[in-house]
């Protein structure tokens, strides 16, 4: 299969480029112009601009006719969503629409169907009840990231309809793993542990611990990107979760012991959020029975994989 993963320079886009040559797919990195080189752990890799505000852009990434599309490409940062809600929205929404449009028209015109997996978030339920979220509820977002990811939804799916284009839909909770950015909480956790470490301090800057979240393993959550364009049923909506949930401040002390580091977290208004879902738990049955997904790590061995990472 020829696989399009926008956004593959990111921190999910790098694990699912290495999955999907793995396992003998040919891949198209699309990547926005002027950002780090990437290296692809060795595998074969076409790489192509891509800008996602551009119309011309998007259709010359398509040009290759692949088979299908792992839309990753987005402003995927709370604080940044937050810092320019409209960046956000041109990203994240318009330029979903900008991309299923350009497969409705190949589509229409004879040039072949392509398969769109679109990446969205489980933060697009909102804040909800403390039960694990199912597909079927509500989406109540609550931030700026999070509305512009349902935005995304509708459009990709408005034009599934419309044209004929399969688009699968799927809501990845809380995941991390070697190579996340410190700009996200659980990477800046153990940096921050790692500091205090070397210089003796006993605490360690952090905003809110009250939140129960989701957590898994990025590499499952690419082998589950796989598994549903393989199998994943088009115009359905799939929850990405473990299905457990854990404080942040569990997973801060988690994190602490696999440091081996005494700390104790000392409140910074600054890394608080302005809204925060207090509990964002996913229920992944619908993808575990379509595609037989499961995750493959605990939870130990995440935090394990993500310290070691650190580390190096």
């Amino acid at each position: 299969m020829k696989v399009l993963v926008t956004g593959a320079d990111g921190f999910v886009g790098r694990h699912l480029v290495r999955r999907l040559t793995r396992d003998g797919h040919r891949v198209i990195a699309a990547c926005r112009p002027g950002g780090p080189t990437v290296e692809w752990g060795g595998a074969t890799v076409d790489a192509v601009p891509l800008e996602m505000t551009d119309d011309r852009s998007v259709r010359a990434a398509l040009e290759s006719g692949p088979d299908a599309v792992v839309h990753l490409a987005a402003v995927a940062s709370n604080r940044e969503a937050y810092a320019d809600p409209g960046q956000a929205w041109t990203v994240n929404a318009a330029g979903t629409a900008r991309l299923a449009e350009a497969l409705g028209r190949r589509k229409q015109a004879g040039q072949g169907e392509t398969r769109l997996l679109l990446v969205s978030s489980g933060e697009v339920y909102g804040p909800g009840s403390g039960v694990p979220r199912r597909e079927s509820d509500p989406i109540v977002p609550a931030s700026p990231y999070a509305a512009s990811k349902a935005g995304a939804e509708i459009a990709a799916l408005e034009v599934g309809r419309r044209t004929g284009v399969p688009v699968i839909v799927a809501r990845p909770f809380t995941h991390t793993g070697p190579g996340q950015e410190t700009r996200f909480v659980l990477p800046a956790f153990v940096a921050r542990m790692r500091e205090a470490k070397a210089s003796g301090a006993r605490t360690v800057p952090s905003g809110n611990l009250a939140p129960t979240r989701d957590l898994l393993d990025v590499r499952d959550v690419a082998d589950a990107y796989l598994r549903l364009l393989e199998r994943g049923q088009a115009g359905e909506i799939f929850n990405v979760a473990r299905g457990e949930g854990y404080t942040v401040r569990e997973l801060f002390d988690r994190l602490a012991d696999l440091v081996g580091v005494e700390v104790e977290p000392e409140p910074d208004p600054s890394l608080a959020r302005a809204t925060d879902i207090p509990h964002l738990v996913g229920d992944s049955t619908k993808l575990r029975g379509a595609t037989g997904w499961a995750p493959a790590r605990t939870l130990e061995q995440t935090l394990r994989g993500l310290v070691d990472a650190e580390a190096d």
